[in-house]
């Protein structure tokens, strides 16, 4: 008897224990995206210290220049996908670092919110929206616009609309509930101080170049339309809550 009852004491209090986080808790998809992201800015750089022409025939093609949608060059494949191509594409290690990293940040509870093909779905509505409204801006500019950013901006305007608020007793975290009514979001301190912030920076950062590590403009529109589209068009993409849940 005492055999038996020694057996099943571990099993009781294994029972009882609250369930353990993983240390490292990424959604698949998020690290798919950051693994292709970082391999195209390792060929890419390749290419721009072997093969300068290569490197910018592919830039040409797979980066979002305006100019090029201004109605005095003929339309391909190319500028139909390059609205959302650019959003894999970075112009330094220190661009790809920093997207990277919010992109972790608020990429893994929405995808675990959303699903895999929701959020990549996410993922090209919210850099073509981005792509849109720095085309407003810049409609005859032949820069060419770059980085996940846009993309992550939507991200961050999905996460608002959920208060930020984020079911951490769930085995993969994710934000909770349906997104909050616009007006209602607008009321919460934190999202209202979080929202100024962000603005703030990205505007003095478009303007003045505050990032450290880079020499190019920051494209302040681009975000804003990335964030517009992820805070307004996030109910589209939230799949309906199973009944009793």
């Amino acid at each position: 008897m005492t055999d038996q009852t020694d057996r099943q004491q571990p099993d009781e209090a294994a029972q009882g224990e609250p369930q353990r986080q993983r240390a490292f808790n990424i959604a698949g998809v998020v690290v798919a995206l950051i693994a292709i992201c970082a391999a195209i800015h390792a060929l890419l750089s390749y290419l721009g210290s072997t093969d300068p022409e290569a490197f910018w025939l592919v830039l040409e093609k797979t980066a979002f220049i305006p100019l090029l949608y201004s109605g005095q060059f003929g339309m391909d494949l190319f500028a139909i996908t390059a609205p959302v191509t650019y959003s894999l594409l970075h112009g330094s290690v220190t661009h790809l670092a920093i997207n990277m990293i919010w992109l972790l940040a608020f990429g893994s509870p929405l995808a675990y919110r959303m699903g895999t093909w929701r959020f990549l779905l996410f993922w090209v509505v919210t850099a073509i929206a981005a792509a849109a409204m720095h085309y407003i801006f810049h409609q005859y500019d032949a820069a060419p616009l770059v980085g996940a950013s846009g993309a992550i901006a939507g991200m961050m305007g999905a996460a608002a609309r959920f208060g930020f608020r984020v079911d951490r007793t769930a085995e993969r975290p994710a934000f909770s509930g349906r997104p909050l009514p616009v007006l209602f979001v607008l009321t919460l301190r934190p999202v209202v101080t979080f929202l100024v912030i962000w603005m703030a920076i990205n505007v003095l950062s478009g303007f003045f170049g505050l990032v450290p590590g880079e020499e190019g403009a920051i494209a302040w529109e681009a975000h804003v339309g990335g964030f517009l589209a992820g805070f307004f068009g996030i109910g589209a993409f939230i799949p309906a809550e199973k009944p009793g849940r």
